[in-house]
């Protein structure tokens, strides 16, 4: 009885909670059926990939075939190169990619004039709202071997052109390069958010303990984020499978698509342009299985060296 009574007391002081702040709940209520509609319900529809799923007989009446489309993928002779393929971009990508958005707000921290700082944070975080078809476009235009620019300075220093756009070893460093390009202003946000919480009485101590900037970014400013870097690189390493269809998908082609197939396009070339949707969703689960388990790896070892990680 006394636990059902705590039970009621607890029900209704959240209640009551709810209706005080219901302006609050109004605000999340828009994010919270965007949730519900577009990520939660389609959940339902992965039970296709244990199905050879006709989309003219609808989920219920489609056979089921067990682990069918799973063995398809893991026995079959694409998947190592694709998962070596995934892991090299996601690798470089961890390697390059990502300690600069770090760099970056690091270095706009010291910038002491306000205006400076303010126009060079805007002029490197614009290039994120560049879709990736208009990346790819100038990406072609200055590596074209015949016209491009980069060819043209190339070729006046050596004599020789280099197949920047169908040459294998040249695809994995233009998809970084493009994302370094393209995304370290935006991912920069986060990091100078974290900044603006540092106290600043640590900079001024520090100062009158005779500390340089140097020995004040180390020993101040990146132990203040530090716990931002730990769930960034989390969130990061649970993505390895995810290198992006778009961009992946314009680089691509002929001559390149030996290093260039990933999981990503290799769903949308075999999954669904030939209509095998029941694969297609097999190798999407899979994906989010790995991350999933990345992700939970990633944060028990950042607990095991001391950072709160994400939960």
């Amino acid at each position: 009885m006394k636990k059902k009574h705590v039970k009621k007391n607890r029900i209704k002081r959240y209640a009551t909670y709810a209706v005080h702040h219901w302006t609050l709940y109004a605000l999340v209520l828009p994010g919270l059926i965007y949730l519900i509609v577009f990520k939660y319900i389609p959940m339902a529809g992965l039970v296709i990939a244990f199905q050879d799923f006709n989309p003219f007989v609808g989920i219920l009446k489609s056979p089921f075939v067990g682990l069918k489309h799973f063995r398809f993928l893991f026995s079959g002779r694409d998947f190592v190169p694709l998962l070596v393929n995934t892991l090299s971009i996601s690798l470089l990508n961890l390697l390059f990619y990502f300690p600069m958005p770090i760099v970056i707000a690091l270095l706009l921290n010291e910038i002491r004039s306000y205006r400076y700082k303010s126009l060079v944070q805007t002029m490197v975080y614009i290039p994120h709202f560049i879709s990736f078809v208009i990346v790819a476009s100038i990406t072609y235009v200055l590596c074209n071997e015949d016209t491009g620019l980069v060819n043209s300075i190339i070729r006046s220093l050596t004599g020789t052109t280099k197949p920047l756009l169908s040459g294998t070893q040249y695809f994995r460093p233009i998809i970084v390069i493009q994302n370094i390009w393209k995304e370290t202003g935006w991912g920069m946000i986060i990091f100078l958010a974290a900044l603006a919480g540092v106290d600043v009485q640590l900079y001024e101590a520090a100062k009158v303990d005779g500390a340089g900037r140097w020995r004040q970014m180390w020993h101040i400013t990146l132990p203040a984020i530090k716990g931002t870097i730990v769930i960034m690189l989390i969130l990061r390493v649970g993505a390895l499978l995810n290198t992006g269809y778009e961009q992946i998908y314009l680089m691509s082609n002929a001559l390149n698509r030996s290093v260039a197939d990933v999981f990503d396009t290799y769903v949308y070339r075999i999954g669904v342009s030939n209509g095998q949707y029941s694969f297609a969703t097999a190798v999407g689960i899979f994906k989010g299985i790995v991350g999933c388990v990345m992700v939970l790896t990633t944060n028990w070892l950042a607990k095991r060296m001391g950072e709160s990680g994400i939960y």
